[in-house]
């Protein structure tokens, strides 16, 4: 007789090893009727995959009621749709519902009047890596940032992934997810806070940078750093000193370091 308590060896999943996307399918929506009822629901969607060239009425009608609803609606070939979709039945559509609900930039400035705090900020210019939104928001709120600010376009949004990278912070952090950046910084500034840019050629070293009052420190996109209005609508950049052979830091990295620059400057002065 055989031995039946042997342990057999794990059985390899072929669809994860096919489609990577699977692991990251925890907020993925596909075809017409799940995202219909999301939208009736009330849930947010961060993004809508949409069958480029598709002539029918319904899934049109669909697309403009998740775009009405502030999602980005992407035309995408109908293998990207294939390639994508873990049910194989998406119906020519397919979304990504935020892992969380996305809040105001009154909700984060709100946040930092109840704790009788200067606004501390970070707006992130069009980042596309999730570990990186992840672990920025995770610094933000162990640094006591009041909000992140992102982009609703060329930028990841609160999927499954960022959250996971975020440790859990992105259950505590005020995220706001803005049509313009340069908006919204504009709007900042009407509030009363200064917008700290980060970049290699920044006019001033971090530690010159006055972080104890209303602040915003802008982190730039993972390869080609702040956009060049988005730096240009800065009110001062700031540079990172580096010692070493590397001239540049990982956007997280960035992040952390500049913001708890701020931790530290805002100590100082209530000691």
């Amino acid at each position: 007789m055989k031995d039946d308590n042997r342990r057999r060896p794990p059985r390899r999943d072929y669809r994860r090893e096919e489609n990577p996307q699977v692991e990251e399918n925890e907020n993925q929506l596909e075809g017409r009727n799940a995202l219909t009822e999301a939208l009736r629901s009330g849930r947010t969607i961060d993004k809508v995959f949409i069958a480029s060239g598709e002539t029918d009425r319904a899934l049109q009608r669909l697309a403009a009621d998740a775009k009405a609803a502030g999602a980005v609606v992407v035309p995408v070939d109908r293998r990207k749709l294939d390639m994508m979709s873990v049910t194989r039945a998406h119906q020519g559509v397919i979304a990504l519902a935020a892992a969380r609900e996305y809040f105001s930039i009154d909700d984060i400035l709100e946040t930092a009047a109840e704790r009788g705090e200067c606004p501390l900020i970070v707006i992130c210019d069009e980042l596309t890596d999730p570990h990186n939104l992840g672990a920025i928001i995770r610094s933000a709120e162990c640094a006591g940032a009041h909000g992140v600010i992102i982009p609703k376009r060329r930028s990841v949004g609160l999927t499954a992934v960022v959250a996971k990278a975020s440790a859990g912070a992105v259950e505590y952090m005020k995220v706001a997810r803005v049509t313009n950046i340069n908006t919204a910084i504009e709007e900042l500034k009407e509030k009363g806070v200064w917008i700290f840019g980060t970049a290699a050629e920044g006019s001033i070293p971090m530690y010159q940078a006055d972080l104890c009052g209303p602040a915003a420190i802008v982190i730039g996109s993972e390869g080609e750093g702040m956009s060049r209005l988005v730096q240009k609508n800065c009110d001062v950049t700031v540079h990172i000193p580096m010692k070493g052979a590397i001239t540049s830091l990982n956007a997280s990295c960035a992040a952390s370091i500049l913001l708890y620059e701020a931790v530290r400057q805002r100590l100082s002065k209530e000691g």
